[in-house]
């Protein structure tokens, strides 16, 4: 009785701390509302575009997670190198530029998303087929190590092919105002990203919740050996995975292209963002990875854009990983509240 009585002290202790650092940051965000409304939404809009990119890349993590509980550390690697590819599809075999006219924009735009999305699901099928296949039932740590070394792999194949250069591609979109609304304004450029990312996210819940397939994915996450015997082919399911993971990473890259510059190693740190906001809303479940995803994007647009007590850019990576220590500590399972079979 003693004991359970400590750990139930320890455990309201852990908690009134977590409440007081989310009033806290509640706090500062209230303030800085108040102090400038309008900087404080045109910021929040930022964020909310840069985290539905996030989103993209976190759905990669967390449906490979929830089959094989493998952190995929080379998906964020995977989709830098989509976007380096994306640029020479765009710029050197297409030769679009801003000057052509809208419809062979367009249409460059989504035959560039079809060839790239279709291009590195193979890769990553390949990657899982080559990699992962051989240490499907060996010890997790032997997966873990290999996930790094691959990342390692196609960080350097990216490097070998494009060099320490970023690339970008001409500015198809601008940045004119979709709307302006009391100093609150938003462009076509960050609604364009919204408009590639919101239908590939609702495309993915689809599948996974309605299709045989995605049945089936769902199925092998919860008993990969059950499955096996009421006839789902576990190896097809967790390739077809790693396909749809590869072409979530090649959209995203694609993407962040027509936002910022990329290049061999923009995937590194994006990919532990994105790892970040996958563990934040639950890794393993895909509403929880664009939750925490757009989450995170809002963090750190607010603390890069307002400007009362905001630490600033230096602080951005130490504050999103500190979020993830934080969340493994007080919330582990996520804030959704989904617990994996590792109680991650």
């Amino acid at each position: 009785m003693a004991s359970a009585l400590e750990r139930l002290r320890r455990s309201s202790a852990v908690d009134l701390t977590g409440l007081g650092l989310v009033a806290l940051v509640l706090f500062w965000l209230a303030v800085n509302f108040v102090k400038a409304p309008a900087e404080f939404i045109n910021v929040g809009l930022i964020g909310l575009t840069n985290g539905a990119i996030y989103g993209i890349v976190a759905l990669g993590y967390t449906i490979v997670y929830g089959i094989l509980q493998l952190i995929n550390f080379a998906h964020g690697d995977v989709f830098a190198l989509s976007g380096l590819v994306a640029s020479t599809v765009i710029v050197s075999v297409l030769g679009l530029d801003a000057d052509a006219s809208v419809p062979v924009i367009v249409g460059g735009m989504l035959l560039t998303l079809v060839v790239i999305m279709t291009m590195f699901s193979f890769v990553n099928a390949t990657i899982e087929r080559v990699a992962y296949k051989p240490l499907r039932h060996a010890p997790r740590l032997a997966p873990l190590i290999t996930a790094i070394g691959v990342s390692f792999i196609v960080q350097n194949v990216g490097l070998a092919i494009y060099g320490v250069n970023f690339r970008s591609v001409p500015a198809f979109i601008p940045p004119t105002n979709v709307f302006e609304i009391g100093g609150v304004s938003y462009t076509w450029d960050k609604l364009a990203a919204l408009m590639v990312v919101v239908p590939l996210l609702g495309l993915l819940t689809w599948f996974v919740r309605q299709t045989r397939q995605g049945k089936a994915m769902r199925a092998v996450s919860q008993d990969r050996e059950a499955s096996a015997m009421m006839g789902i082919d576990v190896n097809r399911t967790i390739s077809i995975t790693f396909a749809i993971a590869g072409s979530l990473a090649g959209a995203a890259g694609i993407v962040f292209l027509l936002q910022f510059n990329m290049r061999y190693d923009t995937g590194f740190e994006l990919g532990l963002i994105a790892f970040t906001a996958a563990v934040l809303g639950g890794i393993g479940n895909l509403p929880g990875a664009v939750l925490g995803a757009i989450l995170i994007g809002l963090i750190q647009a607010f603390n890069e854009g307002l400007t009362w007590f905001a630490p600033g850019s230096d602080w951005t990576r130490t504050i999103v990983f500190g979020i993830l220590i934080l969340i493994l500590v007080f919330r582990p399972e996520g804030l959704l509240g989904e617990r994996t079979p590792e109680g991650a």
